[in-house]
């Protein structure tokens, strides 16, 4: 669990719903149903016209990350290339072919195919970088969903502001109910902003940071299989892998 982001929410809403209270506001104004309604369903509605299903739907699963983050562990990703560089020098490369066929990262396990299969370095660098890319692209896409949102968001919560303004003017025979229709129809735009800026981009920057550490992982690894195939020192590996470890 991350927990500051958990906290980054709690402090961000209890912010405003502080805030509000504080200048005399009560909170059940700010509870509106129809408001959120018409501001996620509209974002909803132009994301998805937007993206392809497999983005949105990668994008969607993503948004679990920036709570519960994917699983890194760059050390002892250094710790079992150098057991392999180690194990190649000592028994030859085709040792390491158990550990390719066995292997349950697929990312992982092509490259030690690769690598037991007798490619040279250069041809393992240039079939590694080709998947790095597509990941890269793929997931970058699937975070900017969240970004689009944002981009969307403030634009909705202005369109049911003037569809609440709309309604008043509709009713403009009780007067008395005017100061409290043109609140309430001013929640929209609260909401099409704070969830652009409070949630949308937040999230969207949170996942792109997510995915750029998974890219260092994943490089991490063609570099230290790619030093393997040439032969390099187990000591010299983990020593030039180590400097991608902040």
């Amino acid at each position: 669990m991350d927990r500051l982001s958990l906290l980054g929410l709690l402090v961000a809403f209890g912010g405003i719903l502080s805030g509000q209270l504080l200048e005399g506001g009560s909170a059940d104004i700010l509870l509106q149903g129809p408001a959120f309604l018409i501001v996620c369903g509209g974002t909803l509605g132009a994301v998805l016209l937007q993206s392809s299903y497999k983005v949105f739907i990668t994008g969607f699963k993503m948004a679990g990350w920036v709570f519960i983050p994917p699983k890194l562990a760059p050390q002892a990703l250094v710790t079992q290339i150098t057991a392999w560089s180690t194990l190649a020098r000592k028994e030859g490369i085709l040792a390491l072919e158990s550990h390719a066929a066995t292997h349950k990262d697929p990312f992982i396990k092509k490259g030690l195919q690769l690598l037991v299969d007798g490619n040279s370095a250069e041809q393992i660098r240039e079939v590694m970088d080709i998947d790095n890319h597509t990941f890269e692209i793929f997931h970058f896409q699937s975070a900017r969903v969240w970004e689009s949102a944002a981009g969307y968001s403030p634009t909705i919560g202005i369109l049911g502001a003037v569809l609440g303004l709309v309604h008043i003017m509709q009713n403009l025979s009780e007067p008395s109910k005017l100061g409290m229709g043109i609140a309430v129809a001013f929640i929209s735009t609260i909401y099409g902003v704070g969830l652009a800026n409070l949630v949308y981009l937040p999230l969207a920057g949170k996942l792109k940071s997510l995915v750029m550490q998974k890219l260092i992982m994943r490089e991490m690894l063609v570099d230290g299989l790619i030093a393997i195939a040439s032969g390099e020192n187990p000591r010299y590996i983990e020593s030039k892998l180590q400097g991608y470890i902040s």
